[in-house]
């Protein structure tokens, strides 16, 4: 795409929705100049505080908007964006001739009789995971996005046959995450769970069974635990409402009666926080994003890279990873088949290759049968 390509795609993008909604933006520092007084306070000193006492403070909460206690962003600042698309080099260009476009089909039959717990990687960041008969569905992305973002991983099932959910999970209101027109084909009567600020949404689009929670707050449903955990994010869906009105997490499912725990990452750029998780919880399974991390002057503030993901493994101390969010859309410079390579190459270096399970697109991994 040429630079007047690019200018008219932004110019498009941001009429409809804004182009902001998708991508972080760089954090300012010590000895710059920092946002303009009218612009909105992106993130709080926390001086080391716990996790959970930010959480109980509220100190990721500032009147009707939220604050990123873990990083300080400049969220308006549109030419960062400029600057990567039209004035950067691209080091992963030459790569691009690599990529395919390998549509995604599923046997439900074998997912619908599997027993016990099992995680289905559909594309992007959407999962469906069936936990004791019960179907959650994560962050349900069927379709493209725009015009301008290649589909690597095009639905090639029928979404008719795909397990309705019982569950849908939310993790932010990122268009890549939050789709209306994906949560349209769902069953209505299915419980979505979300961060603050969502409902409004989810209610315009016929669902009323719907649970907004605050960092560390849990759902008990059937015989689920599902708990909102902090994470290294932000949300915006739309550029005249600005950043941050609605909230972003990670989640943790837990059987109540037994069985593994599933860790969700969601979007997260690293953070501290991952060790204080990994002390308090018990993690089976953790399920991280990985992709949209090049260039990392750009993407660091809010996505991992395989070398951070593999130490946020770690500080978990979770006992198996899957990475989702590559392979579908090219949102960073990196070819989208490039994470998964990338991230065995890490936990290789760290002697813990036994630990990762490669689910391509379509495919079931299966916790406990």
């Amino acid at each position: 795409m040429n630079r007047r390509m690019f200018i008219s795609s932004v110019t498009r993008f941001i009429g409809l929705m804004g182009i902001s909604s998708l991508f972080p933006y760089h954090a300012t520092s010590a000895g710059k100049a920092q946002p303009p007084a009218e612009r909105h306070k992106n993130s709080r000193d926390i001086h080391h505080l716990s996790l959970r006492t930010i959480a109980s403070m509220k100190l990721h909460h500032s009147g009707e908007r939220f604050i990123n206690p873990f990083s300080n962003v400049d969220y308006g600042n549109i030419w960062r964006l400029l600057r990567w698309k039209l004035f950067s080099t691209n080091h992963f260009k030459y790569l691009y001739k690599h990529e395919q476009v390998l549509p995604v089909s599923i046997d439900w039959k074998n997912v619908n009789t599997s027993s016990g717990v099992s995680i289905t990687f559909l594309k992007h960041a959407s999962a469906l995971i069936r936990y004791m008969e019960k179907t959650l569905i994560v962050d349900p992305v069927f379709f493209g996005l725009f015009p301008f973002i290649k589909d690597f991983s095009p639905v090639a099932f029928d979404l008719k046959a795909m397990p309705q959910p019982d569950v849908v999970l939310i993790t932010h209101g990122h268009y890549d995450h939050l789709d209306k027109p994906s949560l349209a084909r769902l069953n209505k009567k299915a419980y979505i769970i979300s961060p603050l600020g969502y409902a409004p949404i989810f209610r315009e689009l016929g669902f009323r069974r719907t649970a907004e929670l605050d960092w560390f707050e849990t759902v008990v449903w059937d015989n689920l635990e599902i708990t909102l955990l902090p994470c290294n994010h932000w949300s915006m869906r739309s550029p005249i409402a600005g950043p941050n009105r609605s909230l972003w997490g990670s989640f943790l499912i837990r059987g109540i009666s037994g069985g593994p725990s599933i860790f969700i990452s969601g979007d997260t750029g690293y953070f501290t926080g991952f060790r204080e998780i990994g002390t308090e919880f018990h993690i089976d399974l953790a399920v991280f994003n990985l992709g949209a991390y090049e260039p990392r002057w750009f993407m660091a503030p809010s996505h991992l890279n395989p070398a951070e993901a593999a130490q946020a493994f770690v500080d978990l101390k979770a006992q198996q990873l899957i990475v989702v969010h590559w392979g579908t859309f090219r949102l960073g410079d990196e070819p989208v088949y490039l994470p998964p390579i990338q991230m065995a190459e890490q936990m290789h270096k760290r002697g813990l290759s036994d630990k990762l399970i490669h689910l391509p697109h379509g495919k079931t991994y299966t916790l406990r049968g």
